[in-house]
């Protein structure tokens, strides 16, 4: 008999095992009558700061807009520019074009896949006007060192933390970090809701005062326009859900930091590098991400084995059409470039069984073994 498929990621098991709780929270709402900017919003936006050891969250629309209103609260605009790195999604850099600011790119460690601080202070010119690290797949960045450099230079550092729902840094959050972190509440996140949500956590009430202007159209008060902006809001419904997820939240990661554990110890002294791991760090492990030079024949084989796997991400930033403005050409960011061409990732929700992850570990410590011999 042919195995099951393992997919690589699969959100209904969630719903399924937390179906009365989501239910009820969302029947909540619906009875309310009350469904965007109301007590559920607040109420999460409350419990997400202290969950991440900020005094403030304004929730937002996305995650996409929460990188983007965080920089615009702090005045970044056209002819700007923002140091950060092109290993991330899309919409790191989308945020920051959207404000007519440039975005000016290193490239990342070569072990934890996170912004090179090393590199940052040389890319400073007078039209920097924030540092922005990704903490890519969970990992977090270096942020002492990113940090100091930030100081050094009066700049204000704002984390894109989309994959980083309680990632740990020396033992704090890593959103605790820095003048602000920047979060997305997509339904593939650790904490994910019932669609897009993002949101931004800070101690800077001046920064909260902005984001809550600019997610609402820039009115202040109600309907009188101080600045012209869009809206970002989160909806009631997703608020609650959230709500209603984030006490699960240590478990699953918990959880997610098991099972990376067995995947380790699979590939412990084979030719595929484990996902990244800092002495310092405390992964959350959105996903799971191990790098091999073979990496069409590692895939073909966990296919064959009924195990799905995905690329994050394929494709360099600074080499494709939407950012060839930018300046980059290949081989420019060489780490970034290499990484695009060897990552796999494996399957990583916390719902997968003990008998799934054996299934996996047995592959790959096959795999890695004909490739070793």
């Amino acid at each position: 008999m042919t195995d099951e498929r393992i997919p690589w990621l699969d959100l209904k098991r969630q719903y399924f095992a937390y179906k009365d709780e989501i239910d009820a929270a969302v029947h909540r709402v619906l009875e309310s009558g009350y469904y965007a900017s109301g007590s559920e919003t607040r109420a999460f936006e409350q419990e997400w700061a202290a969950y991440c050891l900020k005094a403030r969250c304004v929730a937002l629309g996305n995650g996409t807009t929460s990188l983007n209103l965080a920089l615009r609260s702090l005045g970044v605009g056209p002819g700007d520019e923002v140091i950060t790195v092109a290993f991330t999604l899309s919409a790191t850099l989308d945020a920051i074009v959207e404000l007519g600011a440039t975005p000016v790119l290193v490239d990342v460690d070569a072990y934890t896949y996170t912004m090179d601080a090393s590199q940052v202070g040389a890319k400073i010119t007078p039209r920097t006007k924030a540092i922005l690290p990704v903490h890519i797949y969970g990992h977090p960045a270096d942020m002492d060192s990113i940090l100091a450099i930030a100081s050094s230079r009066g700049l204000p550092v704002v984390s894109d933390a989309c994959e980083a729902h309680g990632t740990l840094y020396k033992g704090r959050p890593v959103a605790s970090l820095g003048t602000a972190s920047c979060f997305s509440f997509y339904p593939t996140k650790n904490l994910g809701g019932l669609g897009d949500g993002g949101g931004v956590v800070t101690d800077e009430e001046a920064l909260v005062g902005q984001l809550e202007m600019l997610r609402n159209h820039g009115w202040r008060p109600r309907f009188h326009s101080m600045v012209s902006s869009l809206n970002s809001r989160m909806d009631e419904v997703n608020a609650a859900v959230l709500r209603t997820k984030l006490p699960h939240l240590a478990a699953w990661n918990a959880r997610r930091s098991a099972i990376a554990a067995r995947y380790d110890e699979a590939l412990r002294g084979t030719s595929i590098t484990p996902s990244p791991k800092a002495a310092w760090a405390e992964p959350s492990y959105y996903l799971y991400v191990v790098r091999t030079a073979e990496r069409d024949r590692l895939r073909a084989a966990l296919t064959e084995a009924a195990i799905d796997t995905d690329v994050h991400w394929p494709e360099p930033l600074h080499v494709q059409p939407g950012f060839a403005g930018l300046g980059y050409g290949r081989g420019s960011l060489p780490v970034t470039e290499q990484l695009c061409d060897q990552v796999v990732t494996l399957p990583m929700f916390p719902e997968l069984s003990d008998a799934e992850v054996g299934r996996i570990c047995e592959t790959l410590a096959r795999v890695a073994a004909r490739a070793t011999s």
